[in-house]
């Protein structure tokens, strides 16, 4: 025991008593050398599977999954437009519905916002309108849809002429136009607002499948028709590679949804059966509404004004003005700031107590008391539901305009809008001599009354603040207090500070 333990404590004779007591076969060597010979193999297998998986990176790895049509398009039109610029009015094609009987008087909503020579799409018609040969150049081209009496049309209460507006995609897309990104619909009393249209479609890639547009004011309509569903009259945008998809299936849709009363609920089913849903924006205005649309457009919601339809249906936007000289008023301001149209600003005037709300480019509610900044976003109902004419529900919060006229804001309406020193915009707003009948007696309200004018100033709103995180802008009374000219208001639109907020005292 005592001699083990002493060659143990000393290495060399350690090493001595290994081999003395190892015996290693050639057998056991030769199987030694194969299985890690063996080893070595199978790890540069595995090593060599993996670089060339990631390095050299297939088709199938590197490229995103897409079917033929796709394919051609990105080969024959290009790929995103970060590498081939950003889209513009000459990447989309309009299709516009209307109809023979209706499209001489129509086309002057068409004619408020079409680019001759710019815009490019056709206002498709069921036949030759009255006078096509001698239509002014301010009016889009037309062309007269194919024939669609062979297709099923079971809706009661509709129109088959929803099958043809519904096939307008098709027609446009089979024109094989070069160069076209966005298919844009519409109807012939739709007015688009182009500079917002394409900040909205350069948010989005045109070589995906994308299908974007909103939905009905009308709770009821949405549940008629669809709340997955972009509305037509609103109009929509489908990039190419969806259209492509579309083409195909598009007819046979259109015979299996044949109880569906409107196209734009056609197309949507065909979006179900191809799996894209809609993609909101809030801009799009399918305006399902009856009456005076004042309330909602002095509440808009914090997105670009790109479209509003249905204006026959609903009064003039200004007060004592026709429909279409009032959207010429509106078109005025647009043309100044774009992406500020009627976008919602408000603030206090606190030495006078005051609460202002502003609507940009289209109207000014003064109120003699200090509100709520959850009531002054909130739209007063001075509207309609659109299928039967009831107070609601809507998509959006509404709130009564009170009986009260004490409890009602002073309202200016927009008188002009000008550029001042480069990028200022300067709107001035008059007060609506139409309610100088409901005045209030109360000192504090006859004080507002007081008020003829706003000035509101503000730089130009660049169209990239809607590719961030959106927040409303702030303003600010600049000849607040007393000893001021009473009879006009200067206010001025900013950005926020920083934890700027509106807060009552």
């Amino acid at each position: 025991m005592s001699s083990t333990r002493e060659t143990m404590l000393d290495p060399f004779k350690t090493w001595k008593f290994l081999v003395s007591t190892i015996t290693i076969k050639p057998i056991d060597v030769l199987v030694f050398l194969l299985k890690t010979t063996l080893a070595i193999f199978i790890v540069a297998s595995i090593s060599l599977f993996f670089y060339f998986a990631f390095s050299v990176q297939p088709r199938w790895l590197s490229s995103p999954i897409c079917n033929n049509s796709q394919q051609k398009f990105i080969a024959k039109n290009s790929s995103s437009s970060q590498a081939y610029g950003r889209t513009n009015l000459s990447h989309i094609q309009f299709g516009i519905g209307g109809s023979a009987k209706t499209w001489n008087q129509r086309r002057r909503f068409c004619e408020l916002w079409w680019r001759p020579n710019v815009c490019r799409g056709f206002v498709w018609l069921d036949e030759k309108p009255p006078n096509g040969e001698n239509l002014p150049p301010t009016s889009p081209p037309y062309k007269i849809s194919e024939d669609t009496s062979r297709f099923k049309y079971t809706s009661w209460y509709g129109s088959r002429s929803a099958v043809r507006m519904a096939r307008i995609v098709k027609e446009s897309f089979e024109l094989g136009l070069d160069n076209v990104r966005w298919f844009v619909m519409g109807d012939d009393d739709t007015l688009f607002f182009l500079e917002n249209l394409l900040t909205v479609l350069n948010k989005y890639d045109h070589n995906q499948m994308y299908y974007i547009g909103g939905n009905s004011e009308s709770v009821e309509q949405d549940v008629i028709h669809s709340y997955n569903m972009a509305y037509g009259g609103g109009g929509f945008a489908i990039s190419y590679p969806l259209a492509a998809e579309l083409v195909k299936v598009l007819d046979g849709c259109i015979d299996r949804y044949a109880s569906f009363y409107g196209s734009d609920q056609k197309v949507q089913g065909c979006m179900s059966e191809i799996g894209v849903p809609a993609t909101k924006e809030l801009g799009f205005h399918q305006l399902d509404i009856r009456g005076d649309p004042y309330g909602l457009l002095s509440a808009h919601p914090l997105a670009p004004l790109v479209s509003l339809h249905h204006l026959d249906y609903v009064q003039p936007v200004f007060p004592g003005m026709t429909r279409i000289g009032s959207l010429k008023k509106l078109i005025t301001a647009y043309e100044k700031d774009p992406s500020r149209a009627l976008q919602h600003s408000f603030c206090y005037d606190f030495k006078r107590n005051w609460s202002i709300s502003v609507s940009w480019g289209y109207n000014v509610q003064l109120y003699p008391s200090l509100v709520t900044a959850k009531k002054l976003e909130t739209a007063f109902s001075t509207f309609q539901s659109w299928r039967t004419w009831s107070s609601g529900p809507f998509t959006f919060n509404t709130r009564p305009v009170e009986k009260d006229p004490c409890e009602r804001p002073v309202m200016y309406f927009l008188g002009s809008a000008e550029r001042v020193n480069g990028d200022t915009t300067l709107t001035t707003y008059v007060r609506n001599v139409e309610e100088s009948a409901k005045e209030c007696d109360k000192p504090d309200y006859s004080r507002a009354v007081a008020v003829q004018f706003f000035n509101v100033s503000s730089a130009r709103l660049n169209p990239a603040i809607w590719r961030t995180a959106p927040r409303r802008q702030c303003c600010e009374v600049i000849n607040s207090g007393e000893g001021v000219d009473s009879l006009r208001v200067e206010v001025k639109i900013r950005a926020c500070h920083r934890f700027e907020s509106v807060t009552p005292p």
